[in-house]
């Protein structure tokens, strides 16, 4: 399989356990370059991965010294991933809640809309627990909030394509969005940006502790995080962004106006 020159998948872990090493093979099997963003793990879940990527074309393991969340895990990955000259990258999980399987569908939506961003739109099975699936509702119906309509399926979401430069660009300057408000406050973000998404549909699977599952969610703290995030967020919406968005937003109409006329 030849890399792609343009796109990169990336997977931020933290104490992953016994699964990351199946998923990174996955992965590999699927998509190449793949960078692998070790955010101060301590379960040396990563040896034989160092030790893989010595050997493996396309597949590349960042060390982080401390743990410093999902987001900015994920932002050392972009950085890195910019510097070697990659405009995209997908982000998924590394437990293997996000199949390998859809890796290829939305790198191909994102080479035919390259200035877009590929948001999941996740497909849960019976196995959810259902204290995610009914609380993530109200985050969703938030971002809804913080868009003026319905633009983003699930911000919560994190199987997805981003342009490395704006999400950088947007990102990068701020002190938030380095832990579990990564995934919302990037989409919002980069909505805000003028970044269009696009949702595509993904399949999600939960495993359990005796199947390796492993869940660094914590309640209280992560929720309190969620909610100060989305005041900030609305706060910011209300005095400042609300012109640019419904610019935005009459802009992405026109455009997919004249493309159903023209199609």
């Amino acid at each position: 399989m030849a890399p792609s020159p343009s796109h990169v998948v990336i997977l931020p872990s933290y104490n992953t356990g016994r699964r990351l090493a199946g998923v990174v093979a996955d992965v590999l099997a699927r998509w190449r370059p793949v960078l692998l963003v070790i955010d101060g793990s301590t379960d040396g879940s990563e040896r034989s991965l160092v030790e893989l990527s010595a050997r493996e074309p396309g597949f590349q393991v960042l060390m982080l010294p401390h743990n410093g969340g999902k987001g900015a895990a994920v932002l050392a990955g972009l950085r890195a991933a910019r510097q070697q000259g990659y405009s995209h990258a997908l982000v998924m999980d590394a437990d293997g809640q996000h199949p390998a399987d859809g890796i290829a569908a939305f790198m191909e939506c994102s080479q035919r809309r390259p200035a877009a961003m590929i948001l999941g739109r996740p497909v849960f099975g019976p196995e959810v627990p259902l204290e995610r699936l009914y609380g993530r509702k109200l985050s969703v119906a938030v971002a809804w909030v913080e868009t003026l309509g319905r633009a983003i399926d699930d911000p919560l979401y994190g199987f997805r394509v981003y342009p490395v430069g704006p999400l950088l660009d947007v990102l990068g300057p701020l002190r938030g969005g380095r832990r579990y408000d990564f995934d919302t406050v990037a989409a919002v973000r980069l909505f805000w940006a003028g970044v269009e998404p696009i949702n595509l549909a993904s399949a999600v699977r939960y495993f359990t502790t005796a199947d390796g599952g492993v869940s660094h969610f914590r309640y209280l703290r992560d929720n309190i995080t969620l909610v100060l995030m989305h005041a900030r967020l609305l706060l910011e919406l209300a005095v400042l962004r609300w012109p640019a968005v419904l610019r935005h937003r009459r802009a992405w109409a026109s455009a997919a106006r004249a493309a159903a006329a023209a199609g």
